[in-house]
């Protein structure tokens, strides 16, 4: 298992849809990195299951800059390779002027992902889902 944080902006208008008995929140982030002054893209697509995906969905739009953390896998698909995230942690890293903050306090799950993705919705509380870090 490979456990990874990534930075970025988001580049693609979280989408919500159910697989099964379970919603999931798709989204994707674009992290930038210069190697000998090149500036090069890797493009993460993201999965946050539950609830919570469902609360947050509405407030991940393009260009946003976010930090997410979870389980990194790769997937191979007509030569190419796709990055890919099942998200157990979020955060909006935009300054509060960007309107991105609220001043809610930070929030953390305790526990690591299990597979899947799943989320113990007692842990959410209804706060403002604008600052939350799960």
């Amino acid at each position: 298992m490979i456990i990874a944080t990534v930075t970025g902006n988001v580049g693609k208008t979280a989408e919500v849809r159910q697989v099964g008995s379970s919603s999931v929140c798709n989204f994707t982030v674009a992290s930038n990195k210069t190697v000998k002054g090149e500036k090069r893209t890797t493009w993460v697509q993201c999965a946050l299951w539950g609830s919570r995906g469902e609360k947050l969905a509405p407030h991940i739009t393009k260009g946003k800059s976010v930090a997410v953390g979870g389980e990194l896998s790769t997937r191979e698909h007509d030569g190419k390779t796709y990055v890919e995230m099942d998200v157990a942690a979020f955060d909006f890293t935009g300054s509060k002027s960007d309107g991105q903050r609220s001043g809610a306090g930070t929030h953390r799950e305790a526990s690591a992902p299990t597979g899947g993705g799943g989320f113990d919705d007692a842990d959410y509380g209804g706060q403002d889902d604008s600052a939350i870090l799960f």
